[in-house]
C-alpha cells in the first residue's frame, strides 16, 4: 500500500505543496476511497484544481529555468569555456587530433549527462557501452556542439533548456526547462553506410521476406 501512495504522490511531484495543502489532499483521497460524501462540490472545484496545477507547474518550471540560467553563465565563465552561437557551452577537456563531424554524419561517443545537481540522468556506460547516433537526430545543444570536436577529444557542455527539451519533461528525472550537462567523448565518425546499388535492368527483384521486418 505504500507503493501505491508513492505512485498517487508522483501525480503531486512539481505542485510545491505545503503541509496543509497536503493534508488536504490526504483527507480528500481518503474520503473518496472510502465512498464519503465530498466535502466540495467536485463540478465547482475540478476546474479550480486544473488551474491550480497549472499556476504551479508554470511557477516550477520558471523556477527551474532560472536556475539553469544562472548556471549557464557560471559555466561560461569558467577559463577555456566557449559560448557557441546556439548558446550551448563547450569547454574541451582533451583535443582531440581526428577529423570534426558534420551534422549529417553518424558519431560513435561515450558521454555522461548531469542535472545542474549534480545527479546523472543517462550515461553510455549504464547503457553498455558506446552510442551512436546521427547528430542531426539528436538535441541541437549536441548537434552544434559536438561538430566542434575533433576525433579522439573530450569536451563538457552545457545546454540551456532551450536548446535541450525545452519544457518537456523528458523521463522521471528532466524537468521542463531543465539545464543540461554532459561530458562527451568523441571516438569515432562512423562510415555512411552505403546506399544499395539498383537492379541491373530486367534483373528478377528480390523475393519479398516471408513475414516484415521488426522495428529496432
Amino acid at each position: 500500500m505504500y507503493a501505491l501512495g508513492q505512485l498517487v504522490g508522483k501525480n503531486l511531484d512539481g505542485l510545491s505543496l505545503t503541509a496543509h495543502e497536503l493534508a488536504q489532499v490526504q483527507k480528500g483521497l481518503a474520503d473518496a476511497a472510502l465512498g464519503k460524501t465530498p466535502a466540495v462540490d467536485l463540478k465547482v472545484y475540478t476546474p479550480k484544481v486544473h488551474e491550480l496545477a497549472k499556476d504551479r507547474m508554470s511557477q516550477a518550471i520558471a523556477k527551474t529555468k532560472a536556475a539553469g540560467k544562472a548556471y549557464v553563465e557560471k559555466a561560461a565563465a569558467e577559463s577555456g569555456a566557449t559560448r557557441l552561437a546556439n548558446g550551448a557551452i563547450i569547454k574541451t577537456v582533451t583535443a582531440g587530433t581526428g577529423a570534426s563531424p558534420l551534422a549529417t554524419d553518424s558519431v560513435k561517443v561515450n558521454y555522461e549527462g548531469r542535472l545542474i545537481n549534480g545527479k546523472v540522468f543517462d550515461s553510455s556506460a549504464s547503457s553498455g557501452g558506446p552510442a551512436s547516433f546521427r547528430l542531426n537526430q539528436v538535441i541541437s545543444c549536441w548537434t552544434v556542439a559536438v561538430q566542434t570536436m575533433k576525433v579522439g577529444g573530450k569536451a563538457r557542455i552545457v545546454c540551456p533548456s532551450a536548446i535541450a527539451y525545452g519544457q518537456r519533461q523528458m523521463g522521471p528525472k528532466i524537468k521542463p526547462g531543465s539545464t543540461l550537462e554532459f561530458d562527451i567523448e568523441l571516438l569515432e565518425i562512423e562510415p555512411p553506410t552505403p546506399t544499395p546499388a539498383p537492379p541491373a535492368t530486367g534483373a528478377a527483384p528480390h523475393p519479398a521476406p516471408s513475414t516484415p521486418p521488426s522495428h529496432p
